[in-house]
């Protein structure tokens, strides 16, 4: 048989099998495989191109990839899912079958965490105000009363991209920024990222996150300052939580205080998390330094006010009772499903 008749055999034998296809899986594939596999009927053709004479040879050779290509397609076509090429497979489609379960994202524990808190200080009439990441030395240390020889601008603490550019420390940068281009009165809170140069460990990271308040106004007291704190905790941790403050210091507020809470787990009782205390820290606080206030041109002799910060992964952590502060940022969806 000369290779003409064999590749109309071929031909007249692919179609053969075309119409008996049947709906079984892989059966396209066992087709294929036949035709156009390293030893299937078309691969043997073209092995026997050698014994045709230098004559025939071209024209044997366009019939052979004609036949290939024509082979090809059609499987192609079929594998597609295109029944145009005479297949006699019926697709059913049963539309009240449920379907496949799309995966649902959900808000990260430290945005929820976010969000709550500025909504109740928004609610008390404070607006949003936000800063620089990357800042200088003036706006993140001197502009708050923190000196040149004060610990927390040694370079263990704080990451120095130059001499006087630095990842802020905290997020107090943005209150010099806002008084710099605002005229008293001012009710602000500054969210937003910080960076220090810490080890990573249960308790502590080299990134967080800070909610920072400010409120200047002509009399303003401590006493406003315990007031909406108070209220504050309540809103956030429920209303039968108790709250205290006890004396600290710090360079951009005099006095300053440090703020408790009783504690949400042990009820006041003595637990491992609280130590034993019955309390829990939340957050810092005081009332505005002069020195503060010469550095953005605001009179002290006219003008007070507070300010108060505090640390969105240690109030989740509280809230939520996480004992790990890197599980916040490790990605692992087990733990961000919880929330």
């Amino acid at each position: 048989m000369s290779i003409t008749d064999q590749i109309q055999q071929v031909r007249s034998e692919f179609q053969t099998d075309l119409k008996s296809l049947s709906s079984e899986n892989g059966s396209v594939d066992t087709i294929r495989i036949k035709y156009l596999g390293r030893k299937g009927l078309v691969a043997s053709l073209f092995v026997q191109m050698g014994s045709v004479s230098k004559e025939e040879r071209p024209h044997m050779g366009q019939a052979l990839n004609e036949l290939k290509s024509e082979i090809s397609t059609q499987i192609d076509t079929l594998g597609s899912g295109d029944n145009s090429q005479g297949e006699n497979r019926e697709e059913f489609i049963d539309y009240t079958l449920p379907s496949d379960p799309l995966p649902a994202g959900s808000i990260h524990p430290l945005s929820q965490v976010m969000e709550e808190i500025k909504s109740i200080f928004l609610r008390l009439g404070f607006s949003m105000a936000y800063g620089p990441e990357i800042d200088t030395e003036f706006y993140n240390f001197e502009a708050l009363n923190i000196p040149r020889h004060h610990p927390a601008r040694d370079m263990q603490d704080t990451f120095y991209i130059s001499e006087s550019v630095l990842l802020r420390t905290h997020t107090s940068d943005t209150q010099i920024h806002f008084m710099e281009s605002h005229d008293p009165p001012v009710r602000i809170i500054a969210p937003g990222r910080v960076y220090r140069n810490e080890d990573i460990s249960v308790r502590s990271y080299c990134l967080f996150h800070q909610i920072e308040g400010l409120y200047v106004d002509k009399g303003v007291t401590f006493a406003e300052l315990k007031g909406t704190l108070d209220y504050f905790a309540k809103e956030l941790f429920g209303k039968k939580v108790k709250t205290r403050f006890r004396p600290s210091y710090f360079p951009f507020t005099e006095p300053s205080a440090e703020m408790d809470v009783s504690c949400i787990f042990c009820k006041s009782k003595g637990c491992n998390i609280c130590k034993k205390t019955g309390w829990l820290e939340i957050l810092g606080c005081g009332m505005v330094d002069p020195e503060v206030f010469k550095a953005v041109q605001y009179n002290p002799e006219k003008w007070t006010g507070y300010a108060f910060g505090m640390g969105i992964e240690r109030m989740a952590m509280l809230k939520y009772g996480v004992e790990d502060i890197r599980l916040f940022y490790n990605g692992d969806v087990r733990f961000l499903r919880q929330f």
